[in-house]
């Protein structure tokens, strides 16, 4: 059964995470179900454009910690986001962790609800925000990605939207969205394409120059003695041997 969800109305793909037993955590599977169902709607010349959402409380908490995807494969998910010849809008009304956060990142706009929290949660748990910088770096405030990055500290879907996170934030995150997908609607796909081309042109060179870099930074911080401390803490509910 796959981990996406799919529906479609008005040329709106609609693409629901729904792996709730593990707050739609970045699995192998979740991965590798968002990286197909996003191919096909790339190839579907009846969707204009596609809607990211999820189910339950959580869009994403970032990487499974028991079933990990390998990090070419998170990048080649996140290069396909942005890649996508049709505009991708994310849509959450649940809190956003770590490897989620990139996933945002990769979108071409973001609503989130104002119940919404985010936090890049890998330094507690002895890793670094690696891969998930390719989309993040060239399109969020560097002062408030810093501070975020650096604490992990949970923040406000107002932060998000001040910080350029997501584009914007609201009670109805449908109503925020509606003009949105009303917008894409009444465009060409042609022109949709193009025009997303120019906008992710500077986050694809980060891609071409940064990817190996970052998927191997990744993998060694994943295999130290600290990231083992770190998730063992996490999943056993308790604080790392670090914490002073």
């Amino acid at each position: 059964m796959s981990l996406v969800a799919r529906t479609r109305a008005q040329g709106v793909e609609t693409l629901t995470l729904d792996s709730p037993h593990n707050r739609n955590a970045l699995s192998v599977a979740l991965v590798g179900d968002l990286a197909a169902a996003l191919t096909e709607a790339g190839e579907d010349t009846g969707v204009r454009a596609v809607v990211l959402t999820h189910t339950g409380n959580t869009f994403s908490a970032g990487a499974d910690l028991r079933d990990p995807p390998d990090p070419d494969a998170l990048v080649g998910l996140l290069r396909q986001i942005v890649e996508l010849p049709k505009p991708v809008v994310a849509r959450v009304t649940g809190h956003v962790r770590a490897g989620g956060l990139g996933l945002l990142a990769a979108c071409d706009i973001a609503g989130a609800s104002t119940t919404s929290t985010f936090a890049f949660t890998e330094v507690r748990i002895g890793v670094a925000p690696a891969v998930i910088s390719l989309p993040l770096l060239p399109r969020t405030d560097p002062r408030a990605l810093a501070r975020h990055y650096l604490t992990g500290e949970r923040f406000d879907a107002a932060e998000a939207a001040r910080i350029g996170l997501v584009t914007a934030a609201g009670d109805d995150v449908d109503a925020v969205l509606e003009p949105v997908l009303d917008g894409v609607r009444r465009a060409s796909p042609q022109a949709l394409a193009e025009t997303k081309r120019l906008l992710t042109a500077r986050v694809l060179e980060a891609f071409d120059r940064d990817a190996a870099e970052l998927t191997a930074l990744s993998a060694r911080l994943f295999a130290s003695p600290q990231a083992r401390e770190g998730m063992t803490a996490f999943l056993e509910r308790r604080d790392p041997e670090w914490v002073v």
